[in-house]
Order: structure tokens, then C-alpha cells, then sequence
């Protein structure tokens, strides 16, 4: 066996569903979405698939860290026909964000990874023809639907109206994650709530200050 080769163990597997299914992938993310018990451990373990082709990891944008995605060789490691991953510069802060919500929701409401589904997932699902708004991930648990929304940037209230009222008919609650209790949008959201019973709302803020993701890069 050469340096650049391993042998995959269920982890590994784990690693590479969980990298292809979110967009945007810290190597702090791995550590708890692989169950690593250190950080260390979890670099060793990324540099090893790394080396041996099934991740790539770059280094995108200043200030971010360096993101991992799942290599050809990973894709065909996991059954899939067609690599898809596409990193949008534009989006990438948001994309950490709504890992970093999702494992929140893992560390502090003990919510496992297997009940949620991303956008990517839930894209993927409609198939092909006119491209619909999704949710940035769902959790699915005691036969109920969460929809969980982070939105970093002001929508048009026509366009968040909309998106709350498809939310209220299609899950049985929705969650929004925003920047603080300042901006336009809470406030729209406040006044929908009296309409929309479904709604609850988290800043930011205080679901990155919980668990384990801003210890390390």
C-alpha cells in the first residue's frame, strides 16, 4: 500500500455523505459530523483522505479556511454518477452559517445528522425543471417537518412573506436564523407570526456561541 492510499473504514464513509451533501465544509464541521473526540485527529484523518484522493481541500476565499469537498474519486466511492459540487463565492459565509446551525441544533438540541435533510437533498429530489425555493435543511423527527431558514442578507418582504407562507403550508414549523433582532427582517417576521404560528426565530449569534464549532478553525 502506497502513502497516498488508506483503507476506508465506516468514518471515512460518513466523512465523505456528509461532505458532498452541504455546500460549503470546515474541517471543524468534519470533527463533529464525524464524531471525532479531538481536532487533531480529525486533520490526521483529513490529510490522510486527502492524499489519497477522495477529498480535495481549498483555500477559496481570504479569511475563510480552507474548505473541503469530495474529489471524482470520492463520488464514485459513494455510488454517484456526476460530481456537482460548486462552490459560489457570493454565498460561502451563509453556507457556514447554515453548517454551523446545523450542528447547533446537533450539540445543543441533541438533533441527529440522519434527520436532516439539505437543500442540496431536497433539490435533488424535485428533479429537474423549474427550480423552487428550499428550506437550507429540514429536520424530520417524530413524524414532524422543521424547516430551518438563515438568512444573512435582506430579502425584498414580498419575496420573505412568500417564503414564510409556503413554509406555514408545506412544515409543521419554521425556524429562521438571523443576523440579530435589528435588522428589517425580524420585524417582518415578528409582524408574520401573528398570522403564521409557526414561526420562531434565533440570532445568529447565539447559535455560533454553543458547542464546539469557533474553537477551532
Amino acid at each position: 500500500m502506497s502513502v497516498s492510499e488508506i483503507r476506508i473504514v465506516d468514518r471515512d464513509m460518513k466523512i465523505l455523505r456528509e461532505v458532498e451533501r452541504w455546500r460549503v465544509v470546515l474541517s471543524r464541521h468534519v470533527k463533529v459530523l464525524g464524531g471525532f473526540t479531538g481536532q487533531r485527529a480529525c486533520e490526521r484523518r483529513l490529510k490522510k483522505l486527502v492524499e489519497a484522493g477522495y477529498l480535495e481541500k481549498r483555500k477559496i476565499l481570504y479569511g475563510v479556511p480552507n474548505i473541503y469537498g469530495v474529489t471524482m474519486k470520492g463520488f464514485v466511492l459513494l455510488g454517484k454518477k456526476n460530481k456537482t459540487d460548486k462552490v459560489r463565492l457570493e454565498q460561502i459565509v451563509h453556507d457556514i452559517a447554515v453548517l454551523d446551525t446545523a450542528v447547533y441544533f446537533h450539540e445543543v438540541k441533541g438533533v441527529a445528522f440522519e434527520d436532516l435533510v439539505t437543500e442540496k437533498q431536497l433539490h435533488s429530489l424535485d428533479g429537474f425543471g423549474v427550480r423552487r425555493h428550499r428550506p437550507d435543511f429540514v429536520i424530520c423527527q417524530n413524524g414532524k417537518k422543521y424547516c430551518v431558514e438563515v438568512e444573512l442578507s435582506l430579502k425584498a418582504k414580498s419575496r420573505l412573506e412568500a417564503i414564510i407562507q409556503a413554509n406555514f403550508m408545506e412544515y409543521d414549523h419554521q425556524i429562521w436564523v438571523l443576523p440579530d433582532k435589528v435588522c428589517k427582517m425580524y420585524q417582518i417576521l415578528v409582524d408574520n407570526r401573528k398570522q403564521y404560528k409557526n414561526i420562531s426565530i434565533l440570532e445568529l449569534k447565539e447559535v455560533q456561541k454553543h458547542g464546539t464549532i469557533h474553537r477551532t478553525a
